[in-house]
């Protein structure tokens, strides 16, 4: 599938009027019953938004596994998904930017829920901010043996070849890699990196030829704010199996929150 840019317009937001973003809720993982109690968490945090949102940005990882068969999604999530579909009919803008454990997204979401997927790190504004948004995997120097996976998970021909084995089999080896991946981390995801944090190296490279006000990103698993250079900041958006961590855009200041109903 070819990777085209989501047309994200120009937000001009008045008093009361926000924008959310909020990445790595890995629902599915690591069991039914906690991925459950999760959910109903990201439920609350939707209702608690909606009447102040003008938009919502859901920056990757939001399954901790994600792959479309032609006429097969994979099972369960039907109350986010509900809910999904209920601010939409309310005509409140929803994008999604995949993560590495949801990348093999496809026409789903924007066919049923009406919801653009990107599988691309975007440029766009709101109000006097410029904003860099994406879910941040495989960017920046390292992670090679990752970069080459990617590669090979995006590859148009693997996906056809992978599509054809049974749902069943399928979902079985994928959930199995996923475990292994990030949620079996933890330790790597403690403590801040500072100045050595690849995604603000990344950051800093982008600044030197594009000017962002602030570069958003998930896959970090910590909430963390960087200053980038002279007005320009770097917010890592933090995950929801320990954090339930957001951030909030009004006409006047970008916040990292945190969840806690």
């Amino acid at each position: 599938m070819a990777k085209k840019p989501v047309n994200i317009p120009s937000y001009h937001l008045s008093k009361d009027q926000k924008i959310y973003f909020a990445s790595d809720f890995h629902l599915g993982a690591p069991d039914r019953e906690s991925s459950l109690a999760r959910e109903l968490k990201i439920i609350s945090w939707l209702d608690e938004i909606a009447d102040s949102a003008s938009a919502i940005f859901l920056v990757g990882d939001i399954f901790d596994f994600w792959f479309e068969y032609k006429h097969v999604i994979p099972k369960g999530f039907i109350r986010f998904q509900g809910k999904l579909a209920e601010l939409r009919d309310r005509k409140i803008p929803i994008y999604f930017f995949t993560g590495n454990h949801d990348l093999w997204m496809f026409d789903y979401f924007p066919r049923e829920l009406g919801i653009p997927v990107s599988h691309e790190s975007q440029s766009f504004t709101i109000g006097d901010f410029k904003i860099f948004v994406g879910h941040g995997d495989g960017l920046g120097k390292g992670d090679n043996v990752y970069k080459i996976l990617k590669k090979l998970f995006t590859n148009r021909f693997c996906q056809w070849l992978f599509s054809w084995i049974h749902p069943n089999i399928g979902m079985g080896i994928a959930q199995y890699w996923s475990k292994k991946s990030r949620l079996g981390c933890e330790k790597e995801e403690d403590l801040s990196r500072g100045d050595d944090e690849p995604l603000l190296q990344y950051c800093k490279e982008i600044e030197k030829n594009a000017h962002h006000d602030l570069y958003i990103f998930g896959h970090r698993h910590l909430p963390l704010t960087f200053q980038v250079a002279d007005n320009s900041t770097y917010f890592s958006l933090g995950e929801w199996v320990n954090h339930f961590t957001y951030l909030e855009i009004d006409e006047k200041d970008a916040t990292l929150r945190t969840f806690d109903s």
